[in-house]
């Protein structure tokens, strides 16, 4: 059995004319244990879609302490109490601002469902390659 936490919170898009708040669901499921889910509804979105960024729990946990990441998520703090993570597209760049305390009390409560490197895949992996190379799974 899988185990999923949400926490719901907000943050606030930084754009050229100032700060628009945003709901976010920061979410963490055992069955994906290397990584970290921000779900943002439809009405914050450019396409008007609800949106989900999956990233790897280990660059929340580092951009939480300094700049991390060099791909399209970049998380890095932003004095002591805010940090913030950048998220590209094709459509542009955008800038969000959270709350610290409530990015590290996520990771903190990811972590007592799964810890860090007790992570595994091999239930997955067993499944999937039964389910390609056929079998019972």
């Amino acid at each position: 059995m899988h185990i999923t936490l949400e926490l719901s919170t907000s943050a606030l898009i930084v754009t050229m004319d100032g700060r628009l708040p945003a709901p976010v669901t920061l979410r963490y499921t055992s069955s994906d244990p290397f990584a970290v889910h921000f779900d943002f509804p439809a009405r914050v979105t450019v396409d008007g879609e609800a949106a989900t960024w999956t990233f790897a729990r280990t660059l929340l946990a580092e951009g939480l302490a300094g700049p991390a990441g060099a791909g399209c998520v970049r998380v890095a703090p932003r004095g002591p109490s805010h940090t913030v993570v950048e998220l590209q597209t094709e459509l542009g760049v955008a800038m969000l601002r959270f709350d610290t305390k409530v990015l590290h009390r996520f990771l903190a409560r990811t972590h007592t469902v799964v810890a860090p490197g007790a992570e595994t895949v091999a239930p997955e992996l067993d499944r999937g390659l039964t389910a390609i190379y056929g079998g019972a799974a």
